[in-house]
């Protein structure tokens, strides 16, 4: 008659097979346990790292910036530099409250003539670059006259521009155009003969016409190249309007705030110019964000440079 092993008192024990599955149990539980809260804890944690990082993105630069304008505070007060040689950020502010009526009516102006040139910019460019695309001999013909015309300083043909239109408007208008055409058209360009050429021998080869090539194929390939160059032209749109602002107020006539800074300087008024820099510097930062943010909401549905990437 067979009888189990027992135990020093006389119980029925285990064997060494049953405590060693015994262990391997909790081993594998603890392990299985230990997995789980990896699974949950991994999106957890990634969300946690992109908020950090969004936080991080704006408080960075604001911690900076607020620092420099303390510093910038707290060295005009401890060596009392006159505001008529460098203003305090406060005098500043306070100048931009108190003559906000007169600043503003300029900042409208510059604006007026900024968004004009560059709708006309955007207009041309991109009318250009297409029939640029569709004939190599309009593309040879017109784009070195393109090139002339990105190269020249503006500050160089301005005064000509002032002399040769009656109208300061309109001369103002195509200053600024001049400098916000050749970033449109030369991305735009780009863009559309960067279409991909296996997909345009399969529009060949369906028998898609000329158009239809363009319209389906090349001008979705393009939009991230034109929204680039739209970015680099806002910016430099209201440069090309500052600029002939200046040569207009020269000649003492103008409205906007490059003739506010003349103004200004003329007259000692140091602080309404420093005014009339910060908004030109706000207005500059406000048109690349507003860009930035349309070429986001454009592309991040579909385009690999705004698609958000899992890992």
């Amino acid at each position: 008659m067979n009888v189990s092993p027992t135990d020093p008192a006389g119980g029925t024990g285990t064997g060494p097979a049953d405590a060693a599955s015994s262990e391997s149990s909790k081993a594998g539980t603890m392990t299985s346990a230990l997995e789980e809260t990896a699974v949950k804890s991994g999106p957890d944690l990634r969300a946690a790292a992109e908020r950090r990082d969004r936080v991080l993105r704006i408080v960075l630069p604001v911690i900076i910036l607020t620092a420099a304008i303390l510093g910038w505070e707290a060295l005009v007060r401890i060596q009392e530099i006159p505001h008529y040689i460098l203003p305090a950020p406060s005098l500043i502010m306070e100048i931009l409250v108190k003559d906000w009526a007169v600043l503003s009516g300029s900042l409208i102006t510059t604006l007026q003539i900024t968004f004009a040139a560059l709708a006309v910019a955007v207009a041309g460019g991109v009318g250009l670059a297409v029939l640029f695309t569709q004939s190599k001999w309009v593309e040879i013909s017109f784009f070195p006259f393109a090139v002339i015309l990105q190269v020249t300083p503006i500050i160089a043909i301005a005064p000509l521009i002032l002399i040769y239109v009656d109208s300061i408007p309109v001369a103002l208008l195509i200053c600024a155009w001049i400098v916000a055409f050749f970033p449109i058209l030369s991305n735009t360009t780009l863009g559309l003969n960067s279409a991909d050429h296996n997909l345009r021998n399969l529009f060949q080869l369906y028998g898609a016409t000329r158009w239809q090539t363009l319209w389906y194929l090349q001008l979705p390939a393009a939009m991230p190249y034109f929204l680039g160059g739209l970015k680099i032209a806002g910016g430099l749109a209201l440069i090309g309007a500052i600029v002939a602002e200046f040569a207009a107020g020269s000649a003492g006539r103008g409205a906007g705030l490059a003739y506010r800074i003349l103004e200004s300087g003329y007259r000692l008024n140091i602080p309404r110019m420093f005014a009339a820099l910060l908004l030109i510097s706000v207005t500059g930062i406000l048109i690349f964000l507003t860009f930035s943010l349309l070429s986001h909401l454009m592309l991040r549905k579909w385009h690999e440079s705004a698609i958000k990437r899992e890992n």
